[in-house]
């Protein structure tokens, strides 16, 4: 397994049997390329504002107006990929945009990201420097493994970030699932209230995706910028992985 760092200290966090991330079978059929860059963390600190992280988002969002001046968002292809998957399996992209569609649209449109907490800032930072996808959950709210998988008939209810009721996923569609119910929707599109990443999380994982054209290359060169962040800004202790075809899960804790 493609993991470097140090092994948790028992003191930090969860002090049940290992947590693990994978891809199930079927994603990979339908995805042979998809790639999972995955910064797995302990004992952090999430709290306090920071001047510092703050100012290297406000720097990402200028350059992102910059590179995007004059180019449709839709059309570039870090971005047109995801809108390839989403409509590969029955989601519309237009109504529910991947992660990093949202961002992009967002900051050309002259808006400032609300700062959120040190970790959201700081992915978000990295989604915008190297436009992928990157978002992450705290580990403390997570039930049993994580998998990647296509959403089943008889998926729970699970209330997202923003909305007020509770909706079950769509048969089908991409989500990341505990043994409680999905963890994020249509893949990066928005995640569940439940399992969000708080200033109070000390304990969690973020993850970086990548589809052709992004490679391997990429997703490494954004999992090393985003890992070095945290560790600069956040402490504790990291590990960092690649999930793959090759390599389809990985411990979290």
């Amino acid at each position: 397994m493609d993991i470097r760092g140090e092994v948790y200290p028992r003191a930090y966090g969860r002090q049940s049997a290992v947590t693990t991330l994978r891809v199930s079978r079927e994603i990979f059929r339908a995805f042979p390329e998809a790639l999972l860059g995955v910064v797995a963390f302990a004992g952090i600190r999430n709290n306090g504002e920071s001047a510092e992280i703050l100012e290297a988002l406000r720097q990402e969002e200028d350059e992102t107006v910059r590179r995007f001046q004059g180019t449709s968002v839709a059309g570039h292809p870090h971005i047109a990929c995801w809108r390839e998957a989403y409509r590969a399996f029955g989601a519309k992209p237009g109504d529910h945009p991947s992660s990093i569609e949202n961002l992009v649209r967002r900051v050309t449109k002259g808006q400032r990201l609300r700062s959120i907490n040190r970790l959201v800032d700081l992915y978000n930072t990295i989604s915008l420097r190297h436009l992928v996808p990157v978002g992450g959950e705290d580990l403390e709210a997570v039930d049993g493994d994580v998998e990647l998988a296509f959403a089943t008939d008889h998926e729970p209810p699970v209330r997202l970030l923003g909305e007020a009721e509770a909706r079950p996923p769509k048969p089908g569609e991409v989500i990341y699932k505990d043994r409680i119910g999905a963890l994020c929707r249509r893949w990066n599109w928005k995640e569940a209230d439940r399992t969000r990443l708080t200033e109070q999380t000390t304990d969690g994982f973020l993850v970086v995706e990548g589809l052709p054209p992004v490679g391997r290359a990429l997703v490494e060169s954004a999992l090393a910028d985003l890992a070095a962040l945290v560790q600069n800004h956040c402490g504790g202790v990291l590990r960092t992985g690649i999930v793959g075809r090759d390599q389809p899960d990985i411990a979290l804790a």
